[in-house]
């Protein structure tokens, strides 16, 4: 890809939460409100349906409705990459030709899990993906969830493809991101995972950073990338603890249900997250409001 192209899937790029009725039902309304606030916090993008989007917990048809709502919101804006990763390579492809309708800018999908696939047939699953669209295409690299890990030769295999632009890699070894990248070739594509690793991640290499932490500071992350690309190094690297401490404190939490109890705190309402996710309980409703305070005193500490 030119490198005009590949700016696009550069800089901050929220793993979005979707957001549901008092049913649990998608509610595309939030879903929009969502999605504007986090366009106006300066974002470059959002990566929909993916674990903090509790896609894999929802049908297809609810998948779309997400992504079309987060479209027609978003109208071109900023850059949208779709997961379509599911259990089926038949689904997954269904999610991509409509991605690719509906107006996205990439796709990316995990391995297929659960059956322990050799990587034989991840590679043919995923290429199955690749060759549904004419959609660039980004691995997701979690290994710590699929339980499989991409190996030097999958991925040799896989960047024949042109289409196939990158990786979000989701684990805590910047030895190995910036092993991909040199894997990769010129051109390629690294998105850092671990949102507590995000500078870490963009100093050995990463072009770009996805996740949900994000969702909750954007202006931390937007003022992180903002000071990395001015090289002001150790003003990022403050930030990065600023954002690492929020993290500590979130991790003593069921992660996700805080995420978006913690949305509904900067004003969007996306429900609770969905069964067998831990929800909150009473218990947690004071380290809630302790976060939150501590996310808002961060960003008016904001230059």
């Amino acid at each position: 890809m030119s490198a005009s192209t590949t700016d696009k899937f550069k800089g901050v790029i929220v793993a979005m939460n979707s957001c549901y009725d008092s049913e649990g039902n998608i509610s595309t309304t939030a879903v929009k409100k969502l999605t504007r606030f986090l366009m106006d916090k300066g974002v470059d993008g959002l990566y929909v349906g993916g674990s903090t989007g509790e896609g894999l917990l929802q049908s297809s048809d609810e998948r779309k409705q997400v992504l079309e709502a987060v479209l027609e919101e978003s109208q071109k804006a900023v850059t949208v990459i779709a997961h379509v990763g599911t259990l089926t390579t038949k689904e997954s492809v269904d999610l991509a030709i409509h991605a690719e309708k509906a107006g996205a800018d990439a796709l990316s999908a995990v391995s297929p899990f659960y059956y322990g696939y050799r990587e034989e047939s991840v590679g043919k699953h995923w290429i199955r993906i690749v060759d549904s669209t004419e959609l660039p295409f980004i691995i997701y690299h979690i290994p710590s969830t699929t339980g499989f890990s991409l190996t030097p030769s999958l991925l040799k295999e896989m960047t024949k493809s042109p289409k196939v632009i990158g990786i979000k890699i989701t684990t805590a070894s910047t030895f190995e991101l910036q092993q991909f990248k040199v894997m990769g070739g010129p051109g390629f594509m690294l998105f850092n995972g671990p949102d507590e690793q995000f500078l870490a991640g963009r100093i050995m290499g990463a072009d770009a950073g996805i996740g949900g932490t994000y969702g909750i500071m954007p202006e931390l992350f937007v003022s992180l990338e903002r000071e990395y690309r001015a090289g002001r190094i150790a003003e990022a690297q403050q930030l990065q603890y600023t954002i690492n401490d929020i993290i500590a404190d979130l991790l003593q939490l069921p992660i996700y249900a805080a995420l978006k109890e913690l949305v509904k705190k900067r004003g969007v309402d996306c429900g609770d997250v969905r069964e067998p996710l831990p929800q909150l309980s009473e218990v947690h409703a004071p380290l809630i409001d302790a976060l939150y305070h501590k996310i808002m005193n961060a960003v008016g500490e904001l230059k």
